[in-house]
């Protein structure tokens, strides 16, 4: 896979919740951290993604937010 942007996160799919559009999918990219993403289900079957599965969390932004509490 050869693609633009520099953030890819490889982990293991840890969750998946179907809505009736869209579905919500955990990655656990290690260290206690889980990157969550909303994606299509089309999407997701063509992806075939499933609980355990690895999968890359890949992230292109052109603006970062930051906050603190």
């Amino acid at each position: 896979m050869k693609i633009s942007a520099r953030n890819q996160l490889k982990g293991k799919v840890v969750s998946i919740q179907k809505g009736s559009v869209n579905a919500i999918v955990e990655i656990d990219i290690g260290g206690g951290n889980v990157i969550t993403s909303t994606i299509s289900l089309e999407s997701l079957q063509a992806l075939q993604l499933e609980v355990g599965k690895e999968a890359y969390a890949i992230i292109k932004a052109t603006s970062v937010m930051v906050g603190v509490e």
